[in-house]
């Protein structure tokens, strides 16, 4: 199910803005594939943003903090924002996976595959009682290709992931989201195949 979405969430980016500035978060490890190499130009040309949901639930909301962050990330590196026949589409997929103090097996917090051609996968993800397991670290993803609408072409893709004790600030989905989204499109396009760590 492809959701698109207005990226004209001002309210929304606002408040993401400022609770990241203000909570620490650790690193995020960011891989990134581009084609630059084909001359395929970036940053130019007008944008949707869409959310990538392989459930039959709606996920609108779960979805609204990561819509806003990358929206807020294509105008940034030079996208313009328009909603009807944009010229790229910038497809979410977000999700989570709880790492357990005791060590058993990771706890997937979510459903969803893989995307694009590279087969980064991470899905949508959905709520989980952690109990009183307060040792608990939640795995965040956040995965976004850039599609060029003419063609279908995927012309950049990229995944970030960080970790975050559960039930703190830094775990929350709104902060999460911003900082996540930050550093996927740090020094945007990256180099292609490139794994990088983002403080």
């Amino acid at each position: 199910m492809l959701m698109m979405k207005n990226a004209r969430l001002t309210p929304l980016l606002a408040l993401l803005v400022l609770t990241a500035c203000v909570v620490p978060t650790g690193p995020v490890e960011v891989t990134r594939f581009n084609r630059a190499a084909e001359g395929i130009p970036y940053g130019t040309g007008s944008f949707a943003v869409a959310l990538v949901s392989e459930s039959v639930s709606d996920q609108s909301l779960a979805g609204s903090p990561y819509l806003a962050a990358v929206a807020r990330e294509m105008q940034r590196i030079g996208y313009r924002d328009n909603i009807g026949n944009s010229d790229v589409i910038a497809e979410v997929r977000f999700g989570a996976t709880v790492i357990r103090s005791d060590r058993r097996a990771p706890v997937s917090v979510g459903v969803g595959g893989s995307t694009g051609s590279y087969g980064s996968g991470v899905g949508v993800s959905l709520g989980i009682n952690l109990g009183n397991d307060s040792a608990a670290l939640l795995q965040s993803s956040l995965a976004v290709r850039i599609v060029r609408r003419s063609d279908q072409m995927v012309i950049w893709e990229g995944t970030a992931v960080q970790s975050a004790k559960a039930g703190s600030p830094a775990a929350q989905p709104g902060i999460a989201a911003s900082k996540l989204a930050e550093a996927l499109f740090k020094d945007f396009p990256g180099v292609s195949g490139e794994t990088i760590r983002v403080p």
